[in-house]
Parts: C-alpha cells; sequence; structure tokens
C-alpha cells in the first residue's frame, strides 16, 4: 500500500468513525480515563481544500492502540487519539460548531477567526467567541483584486466608480475589500458597489457587466483561471504605507505575492493573505494540545504534507506562527517555546480577549 492508499484508508476510517458516539477532548484525561479518544476536525466541502488537508492533519495526529509505534514507521501522533475529519460549511461555520462544542478543532480563515473571537464584522449581532485558540497558521488564502485589462485600472484609488463586487454580504471576502478601500481612503460609496460571490462575478466581467471584483482564496482560484483564458484581466496590488497601516491594525493579514504565470498573461503581483488556520477549542487540554502541535511538525508529516496535496507543500514550520487570528493555544504555544520558534515571554497573535461587565470585548 503506497503513502496515497494509505492517506486515503485513514481518511476514510477516521470520518466513518465520526457516526460513532464521539468522546469530545474537555480537560484532562489519563490513559486509564480515555483508551480511546476522538478529535472532530470540521473542514468544508468534500470538492474543496480545506477536507483534504483536514484528512492529512488527522493521519498526522492519530495514533490508536495497537498502532505500529512511530520509530518502526508508524503513526507519530497522539497515543490513544483518532482525529475525526467531518465535512462543514466551512469557516464560518466550524467557528460557530466551535462555540457551541459541536466540533472540538477546525480549519477557519484567520479574518474569520478574528471578526469571531472578537466579536465584530461577520460575528457581531453574535458577540464574542472567546474559546477561540491557534495551533497553526497552514497555508495563504490570497487576496486577489481583479479588474478588467481594458478598464486601465491600475492601483486602488482609480476604483472609484466602477462597478466592483465586494462579493456576499456576511462574506469574509466582503469584510476583508471594505477594509482595503478603508485603508486607501474609500468607502463602498465611491464605487458602484456589487454583491455577488466570485463565480459570478467572474460571469459578469466576461459579459462587460463587472469592472472588478474582491475574492480571497488560494492560488491559482479556479474561477480567475478560467476568467482569465476568455478576458484580459489584471491584479491590483496591495503594499505601500497604506497596506502597513492596515496591518497594523488588523494582523490577520500578511504580505503575499501572486507569482508571474499563476494566471494567463498576469504579471508577478503584491498583495495581502489571510491564512487557512487551524484553530482548537480553549478548554482542551494543555498537554494534549502540545503533542497535536509536536504530531503537526514531526519530521515523519512532513512526507504526508508534501505527498498527500499540493496545498500541503505550502504547510510550514517557519510560516507558522504568520497572522494568527485568535491567540495560540497554551500547549501549542509550549511545543514553539521549546522548538525555539518563539520565545518563552512572546504570545504570537491578538492579546486573548477579556469581556467587560457589558459583555464588550476588551484587550489585555
Amino acid at each position: 500500500m503506497d503513502d496515497r492508499q494509505a492517506w486515503t484508508r485513514r481518511t476514510f476510517l477516521t470520518t466513518v468513525a465520526g457516526a460513532a458516539m464521539l468522546w469530545p477532548l474537555r480537560g484532562a484525561f489519563s490513559q486509564e480515563d480515555a483508551p480511546l479518544r476522538f478529535l472532530r476536525i470540521g473542514t468544508a466541502s468534500t470538492a474543496g481544500t480545506y477536507f483534504p488537508i483536514g484528512g492529512i492533519l488527522a493521519n498526522a495526529i492519530s495514533h490508536p492502540p495497537g498502532s505500529r509505534p512511530c520509530e518502526r514507521g508508524g503513526s507519530c501522533g497522539v497515543p490513544n487519539l483518532i482525529a475525526v475529519v467531518q465535512s462543514t460549511d466551512g469557516s464560518v461555520d466550524n467557528v460557530r460548531r466551535l462555540a457551541s462544542g459541536a466540533l472540538d478543532s477546525g480549519l477557519v480563515q484567520s479574518d474569520v477567526a478574528y471578526w469571531a473571537y472578537y466579536g465584530k464584522g461577520l460575528f457581531e449581532d453574535q458577540g464574542p467567541v472567546e474559546n477561540l485558540r491557534a495551533i497553526a497558521n497552514l497555508y495563504p488564502e490570497a487576496v486577489h483584486l481583479v479588474v478588467r485589462e481594458d478598464t486601465r485600472v491600475r492601483s486602488v484609488p482609480e476604483l472609484a466608480g466602477k462597478r466592483i463586487s465586494l462579493d456576499r454580504k456576511g462574506s469574509g471576502t466582503r469584510v476583508d475589500a471594505e477594509l482595503i478601500l478603508k485603508a486607501f481612503g474609500m468607502s463602498k460609496d465611491d464605487i458602484q458597489e456589487v454583491d455577488v460571490p466570485a463565480g459570478q462575478a467572474a460571469d459578469m466581467m466576461r459579459e462587460g457587466e463587472l469592472d472588478g471584483f474582491f475574492f480571497v482564496a488560494g492560488t491559482p482560484a479556479k474561477a480567475i483561471s478560467d476568467l482569465a483564458e476568455d478576458v484580459a484581466i489584471h491584479l491590483l496590488p496591495l503594499f505601500g504605507p497604506e497596506v502597513v497601516t492596515l496591518r497594523e491594525a488588523y494582523p490577520f493579514f500578511a504580505p503575499h505575492s501572486i507569482s508571474a504565470g499563476t494566471y494567463q498573461n498576469v504579471a508577478y503581483t503584491q498583495t495581502l493573505s489571510v491564512g487557512a488556520q487551524w484553530i482548537i477549542d480553549a478548554s482542551i487540554d494543555e498537554d494534549t494540545v502540545y503533542q497535536i502541535t509536536r504530531a503537526l511538525w514531526h519530521p515523519n508529516t512532513r512526507r504526508l504534507l508534501d505527498n498527500g496535496h499540493p496545498k500541503g507543500k505550502l504547510i510550514r514550520l517557519e510560516t507558522a506562527l504568520d497572522g494568527l487570528g485568535v491567540p495560540l493555544h497554551p500547549g501549542a504555544r509550549r511545543w514553539y517555546v521549546e522548538a525555539g520558534e518563539i520565545e518563552p515571554d512572546e504570545r504570537p497573535g491578538p492579546s486573548e480577549v477579556v469581556p467587560s461587565d457589558s459583555g464588550a470585548a476588551e484587550e489585555d
């Protein structure tokens, strides 16, 4: 059985295990108390990227009783732990399930995690989701600001008066788009605002009904690749002092670049990204999360990441702490300190939320 077959079999088994009654990881357990434990990982549609990446992570951290020892070629995961991959509606759904206790962990865009943690943006009506903690930043999802080549628009301020889609109301892309416009001294009132998702926006651009659109996605994004084959497009760069100020205010944004040729006839573009991040419930005990983090970055996991999915190659220790949308879980932080990735007094990501008497979120 090759690595791919092994991964597929393990993903199938862990997904089937999710149909059984799960034992959520709340509080500390000894091997005697919990001979077999499950960790539920929320992903997204089975047709997307989060689901297969979640399967790789599940494989890396699982070590059921009776498994071959790590040093003899077996799993190097957490003893007596089986990670269960669950298909969901994506980042926002994963956050809401984490808030309700229906998930133990999930893959979430850093911007969505940030808004949830502070109870703002998409989560303003819900209030802060204070139990979110990070294990790692996984890979970048680029901010694409796509315009038709024939508009001759080459900077954000030149979008004024143009027909631009900010994505659907309630989407993470839309919140990011409004922040970017504001950073450049603009608002949605300065453009002819359209509220459609990326696929529909691309179709409208083909028909000449739209001048541009925002889209946050991993590269290459299929909607943009297909569009570039039909219509000459340009990606607007996002850099400069406006972006420096934006990143100081919103730490979930990270610098990013899109290589020339990623999209047909589109040049190298400096932009921003938000991270696809692995988030976990704060109530899960420190030692368990420490072991999960150690298993994620075990040398044997590198082979799984590199061979399991194209995005897996981008999951690197050197970017594990970039642009965190929520604070690190203490267990993950302990591992990064021991590994020399951060200093003992260093706390990447936002400060922990401290609710006031009124229920509003404040920083330490």
